[in-house]
């Protein structure tokens, strides 16, 4: 059997006494692009963080590629945060110029091309940016590595409608055979026709999930109604 991506089993994480993600079991394989999808505070950003190595689990298990998270799995993960995380002193220019330094695995040209179709300057410090285009310069640098595993946390939520289309269908959708996509949103009708599987996250566990067109099939609806009529206030 070939060893997933993301693997977790009876994995917990608390703050403090509160509990975030709670005896979660899970198993990614390559080759997908998945929706981590859930309302605020379901645990989505803490289980990325988990995978990412940033945090420690209180208890259970989570490999990527069979091993815990560590320095050996960093080069095999391109993490994304919810935020900006990239020096505000510096420009597009220069960030490709460290990410390839810092990256054996960095694909210049891929993030050269994705900045001139997005009409991003490569020469305006990032402190001069808009909050979208910052967005789209961090995100350009987390895709054009070529990793085993990608942790999209809310990779499209303060772009363009059009920015976003193009960055679906340009990224996700190009993927290798031996990566893996997680990706957490809450733009749900906007990734549904790139997600291969799929699971929602209440309070730390899971609730649904499995392969979205057989999902959409025996359910009779789409991924975004379903998340609506689950998740509903």
């Amino acid at each position: 059997m070939d060893t997933p991506i993301l693997s977790c089993e009876a994995l917990c994480k608390n703050y403090g006494t509160t509990p975030v993600i709670e005896n979660l079991y899970l198993g990614l394989k390559a080759g997908e692009t998945v929706g981590l999808l859930g309302p605020n505070g379901s645990g989505k950003t803490t289980l990325i963080k988990l995978a990412a190595g940033l945090l420690a689990p209180n208890s259970g298990k989570i490999e990527i590629c069979g091993l815990p998270p560590s320095a050996a799995t960093c080069g095999m993960i391109s993490y994304l945060p919810d935020r900006n995380a990239l020096p505000l002193d510096m420009n597009a220019e220069e960030l490709v110029k460290l990410y390839e330094r810092m990256f054996a695995d960095f694909d210049r040209e891929k993030a050269e091309t994705l900045l001139r179709d997005l009409r991003v300057s490569t020469v305006k410090r990032m402190k001069a940016l808009s909050k979208g285009t910052r967005e789209k310069i961090q995100l350009i640098l987390t895709v054009s590595r070529r990793a085993r595993l990608y942790l999209l946390d809310e990779p499209i939520g303060g772009v363009d409608p059009a920015t976003r289309d193009y960055i679906l269908k340009t990224v996700l959708s190009a993927r290798s055979a031996e990566s893996t996509v997680l990706i957490s949103t809450h733009l749900i009708a906007d990734v549904e026709p790139y997600l291969d599987s799929f699971f929602f996250l209440s309070e730390g566990r899971i609730i649904a999930g499995g392969n979205v067109a057989a999902y959409k099939e025996e359910c009779g609806t789409t991924l975004d109604e379903a998340f609506r009529r689950i998740f509903q206030c």
